[in-house]
């Protein structure tokens, strides 16, 4: 399928299907007059890249364990290095840290909001 074909299979701008390839996630195929050719098991490569990319995950990550995630193989996620889940598992520790700071300032602004509502002007 082409370019457009494949973003609206996908849900993916075609200007991410060309980032994605630039980056070396994916490889289309070509057809003879050089347009890309989006074939069924690259539109669910993107699926997974896209998933991967709105966890937070850095393209360099991504590269790194895409062909683990992708080739049919039995293994699939068990294949996965342990320096990659490393890196998983501490950006998903900053990522708590975050939403509990997060949630401390939201609570003091629940407090400020109930102060200010009780003792008014």
């Amino acid at each position: 399928m082409k370019i457009s074909e494949a973003s609206r299979a996908s849900g993916v701008s075609a200007r991410s299907l060309r980032h994605y390839e630039d980056e070396g996630l994916i490889v289309p195929g070509r057809f003879s007059n050089g347009f890309r050719d989006y074939c069924r098991s690259t539109i669910d490569r993107v699926l997974v890249i896209r998933s991967l990319l709105e966890s937070g995950l850095p393209v360099r990550l991504i590269r790194e364990v895409l062909p683990g995630l992708t080739d049919g193989t039995a293994d699939g996620p068990k294949a996965v290095c342990a320096e990659f889940l490393h890196e998983v598992q501490d950006y998903r520790d900053r990522l708590a840290a975050h939403i509990a700071a997060l949630s401390d300032q939201q609570a003091a602004l629940d407090t400020y909001l109930r102060e200010a509502r009780r003792t008014g002007p």
